[in-house]
């Protein structure tokens, strides 16, 4: 079975900053629109488990057909959005953490502004990896 996933960083003001969809999957143009539709719906979801909760890996926190929305938050609220069709709640969680690292180096970036999109290709590149790797 192919998998599939899209997954988007928001920021705080809930606008994304960073979006890929990766996986083996074949891709079709409508399905990038229902992936964002999807990950945007569950926003209202993890906004009310952000503050109920201190732990930043959400789990599962809405589901679609087949497709489960994964969120990370970290300490500035920005969330990371996952939505798959993986059952391996480690791999995705490592996958998080990876990704958490690497946002980390470019939030520190003194030419990066805070809220704002994630052009690097350095960025994209590191994160398809880590897809590949734990999804």
């Amino acid at each position: 079975m192919a998998s599939m996933a899209c997954f988007v960083i928001m920021s705080k003001n809930d606008i994304p900053i960073y979006e890929a969809e990766v996986g083996s999957a074949p891709k079709r143009e409508d399905q990038a629109y229902q992936h964002q539709f999807i990950l945007h719906a569950a926003l209202d979801v993890v906004q009310d488990l952000a503050w109920a909760t201190n732990t930043m890996f959400l789990k599962s926190v809405d589901r679609f057909d087949d497709l489960v929305v994964s969120v990370y938050v970290t300490a500035g609220h920005t969330r990371f959005m996952l939505l798959h069709d993986s059952r391996s709640e480690d791999g995705i969680k490592s996958f998080f953490q990876e990704v958490h690292e690497l946002y980390i180096k470019i939030f520190l970036n003194p030419l990066y502004l805070p809220g704002s999109r994630i052009t690097s290709s350095h960025f994209d590149t590191k994160v398809r990896a880590l897809a590949r790797k734990y999804l």
